[in-house]
């Protein structure tokens, strides 16, 4: 695994396997078969079979999968076998709503620390987070050892914000503004644009 390239598609669809089986255990199922997944998640069960071949074998045929042990082994492909501290810039509605959803998370991803320019918003507490000015941003990624920064700002300070996280050592970049912000090739960046998924939606429409 360590020489071939994962699909991007592949890693994302690792999280829906185990959203699922993170139900399944709720529900104390134990095992789970690829027939069974792919009819849950509408997706060919073939294809669940190839995106976990690509790490090792984990089920047995005639039998299916472990569920605890589906689980445990997704959590470490994906890194969450271990803490990684999340940071946030941008405390408005959208910020305010991701920091609350910290409580539905697991212990292992979190957001630790919240920042903002706004002297009004500075000082505010948001689910026990209080509301830093961004100046301190760089030291905080270094002490509470933050690999991931979220950027709820406005698209006219999006780049900036990005440019400020990277200085900061970050890993990765998760943008919710509304605009396409460059980053060097060592970043890893993903764009959560509601506008954009909306509008793909439309054109699905009769």
């Amino acid at each position: 695994m360590k020489n071939m390239k994962i699909s991007e598609a592949v890693v994302r669809r690792l999280p829906i396997y185990l959203r699922y089986l993170n139900e399944l255990t709720m529900k104390s199922i134990t095992t789970v078969s690829s027939q069974d997944l792919g009819h849950k998640l509408d997706l060919n069960p073939a294809q669940i079979r190839k995106d976990l071949a690509y790490f090792g074998e984990f089920g047995k045929k005639g039998i299916g999968y472990d569920v605890a042990y589906l689980i445990e082994k997704i959590q470490q492909i994906l890194k969450l076998d271990r803490q990684i501290p999340v940071a946030l810039v941008g405390a408005g509605n959208l910020g305010r709503a991701l920091c609350n959803y910290n409580t539905y998370l697991k212990d292992q991803m979190k957001i630790v620390a919240v920042f903002d320019a706004s002297p009004q918003k500075i000082g505010e507490t948001i689910n026990n987070l209080t509301v830093q000015p961004i100046e301190e941003l760089k030291d905080a990624v270094t002490r509470l050892g933050v690999r991931i920064g979220i950027i709820t700002v406005p698209a006219i300070e999006a780049q900036n914000v990005a440019n400020q996280f990277i200085h900061a050592g970050i890993e990765a970049l998760l943008n919710f503004a509304p605009v396409i912000i460059k980053v060097p090739s060592e970043i890893r960046l993903h764009h959560a644009d509601f506008t954009t998924e909306l509008q793909s939606l439309a054109y699905y429409l009769d």
